[in-house]
């Protein structure tokens, strides 16, 4: 990078520990990590005795962390003043930076360039297909890093924080605008819907188009975010590479249900793109009965607050403990629905709605896009 000298991490990097040991009665400020060095986030406080860890490691700012469970996607940060005098578990190592020599901010924004996050993934390669290894500490403290001047440094730095927090405005004015599309559909629903409550299995049935896995072939996969973060696309699997007897083809308006984590809104309705793709057997599908339920208008309902919430009460446990979705518990949770004359009609007023949301996603990939060109522009001068 621009005939830059290179050392490796474990010359200006030093691992810290500030143990603290968990107490009953006591609150702990619990850090985790957002990914593509999205940074660190304030996840929960809890209670010392809700806490099944013993010790905890207590942050400082300026400290420089990172998952070691999905450090393959960028999960890199810096501990910010606000996070000061925080905790996290033996998961997310913290490290001191010799800032005589290395500016904690310009190595976290190099992590974030995609050659340098494949070097990471190569490490973090598990014994099977797609499973993944923790990200050690001795593989970060043996990666070599640029060390430009710092006076390169902090422009750099200087430079990329513009165009960062212009990202993050962008999408805090989209998640602000979602939110609001969501109180109308929501607000929408309830003013249309019948007062009486009956099970979503009247409007909704269990449906699968299981297809038998040839270990020759090559299927194509999706996953499925929760909180109501819809499908996405994954790398294709030979047959041979799977557990699995079957997998569940999908098609356009398939409801998918994730059973381990439906508890959590990883639930979505399938669109034209989804056609042929494949979900393993632990995704449920269901389709909307005809006349009963429009399966654009359920797209629209998935993600509100109403429903989710609903999504959430049907299981118990916590964490690992979480119950499963089981079909049976969607199929018996009790929801209002409007008719289909009204669900038709009030998808069509969703309309403008929809067109804005798509205009801000046009605005928010571009923006997405504009941090990586932006950081290899940077680290190649």
């Amino acid at each position: 990078m621009m005939g830059w000298p290179v050392v490796a991490l474990g010359e200006v990097a030093t691992p810290i520990k500030r143990l603290t040991a968990v107490e009953p009665g006591r609150d702990y400020r619990l850090l985790g990590m957002r990914s593509q060095i999205g940074g660190p986030f304030l996840r929960e406080t809890k209670d010392g005795a809700e806490i099944s860890a013993n010790v905890l490691n207590k942050t400082k700012t300026g400290d420089f962390i990172y998952s070691r469970l999905f450090a393959w996607q960028g999960s890199f940060g810096v501990i910010s003043k606000s996070f000061d005098e925080c905790y996290v578990s033996n998961e997310f190592p913290l490290f001191r930076i010799d800032d005589t020599r290395l500016d904690t901010r310009f190595l976290a924004f190099w992590f974030g360039l995609p050659q340098i996050q494949r070097l990471v993934e190569a490490d973090c390669f598990g014994s099977t297909p797609g499973t993944r290894n923790r990200y050690k500490e001795e593989h970060f403290l043996r990666l070599a890093a640029p060390l430009p001047s710092l006076d390169d440094q902090q422009r750099i730095v200087t430079k990329l924080n513009k165009v960062a927090a212009l990202v993050e405005e962008v999408q805090r004015l989209r998640q602000k605008i979602g939110q609001e599309m969501l109180a109308v559909v929501q607000s929408t629903h309830f003013e249309l819907a019948d007062v009486e409550e009956r099970p979503f299995g009247e409007f909704i049935e269990l449906w699968e188009d299981r297809i038998p896995i040839d270990p020759t072939a090559r299927y194509p996969q999706i996953g499925l975010r929760g909180f109501a973060g819809g499908l996405f696309f994954k790398d294709a699997i030979q047959g041979s590479e799977t557990k699995y007897k079957t997998f569940n083809r999908l098609s356009k308006g398939l409801l998918v249900v994730s059973q381990p984590k439906g508890w959590e809104g990883a639930v979505a309705v399938c669109d034209a793109s989804h056609e042929d793709w494949y979900a393993s057997p632990e995704y449920r599908t269901f389709r909307c009965k005809l006349g009963l339920l429009n399966e654009e208008y359920l797209a629209a309902l998935l993600p509100t607050p109403w429903f989710q919430r609903s999504l959430n009460k049907l299981t118990r446990g916590q964490g690992a403990r979480r119950e499963r979705l089981r079909p049976e518990m969607l199929l018996d949770m009790k929801v209002q629905m409007p008719t289909i004359e009204a669900q038709l009609a009030a998808f069509q007023s969703f309309g403008k709605l929809r067109d804005v949301g798509l205009a801000h996603v046009g605005v928010e990939e571009d923006m997405e896009d504009l941090l990586p060109a932006t950081l290899h522009g940077a680290f190649s001068g």
